[in-house]
């Protein structure tokens, strides 16, 4: 349980994540990681439209810092979203997405060729798969986990804007699912802690008998 100073440092803080615009690898299918292709046609248009929507949404609310990860596809976007915010992208590899090892630039057809095995368990959210020279998914939870931690702290009480990845959000946010270009508003104690919670209930989950 989170002590009262805790929740009283993150509670109050406000997250903007967004996952960056369509990529030209998401467009042709192809599993990305650390890999680093541009925004795609769409994904131009898209991180437009996000900028649009975002200052519409905010209607004069600050956002006091815009970070995202350092690999294109997202730098890019939060370029786009920092032109109507009147900020400067602030990009850290500690936001950068599931590291893919060997698996990346390849199609889910592709890697099911050469690793079915590992692919299925890695797609049933086994913490410890690891595609080889990649990461697992516990230690993007951690990863995840410890660069919110940080910036929350390093700014408390303030509305953030991350610009991040598919992958760096489900860990943070067990269950979501967002589209490319697509926000979501969470408290910095929300983001936090859902994992956790999301963790305990799964472990007393599996105590139920079947």
């Amino acid at each position: 349980m989170q002590s009262v100073a805790m929740q009283q440092e993150h509670g109050s803080g406000e997250l903007l994540l967004i996952r960056h615009a369509q990529s030209a690898w998401n467009a042709s299918g192809r599993w990305q990681g650390h890999a680093d292709p541009p925004l795609s046609p769409l994904g131009r248009q898209q991180a437009a439209e996000l900028a649009t929507s975002l200052r519409d949404e905010l209607a004069g609310e600050e956002v006091t810092l815009l970070v995202c990860s350092d690999l294109k596809r997202a730098l890019e976007t939060a370029e786009a979203v920092g032109a109507v915010l009147g900020l400067k992208p602030e990009p850290s590899a500690r936001y950068r997405e599931l590291d893919v090892g060997r698996w990346s630039g390849l199609t889910r057809e592709q890697i099911q060729c050469e690793d079915a095995a590992l692919l299925e368990r890695f797609e049933d959210d086994d913490p410890d798969a690891r595609p080889v020279g990649g990461e697992t998914r516990r230690e993007i939870r951690a990863r995840a986990h410890e660069a919110v931690l940080e910036l929350v702290r390093a700014h408390p009480g303030e509305r953030i804007a991350l610009v991040t990845h598919l992958g760096f959000m489900r860990a943070l946010l067990p269950g979501v699912e967002p589209a490319n270009g697509e926000l979501l508003r969470v408290s910095a104690r929300d983001a936090l802690s859902r994992r956790s919670l999301h963790e305990k209930d799964e472990r007393a989950r599996l105590r139920v008998p079947l």
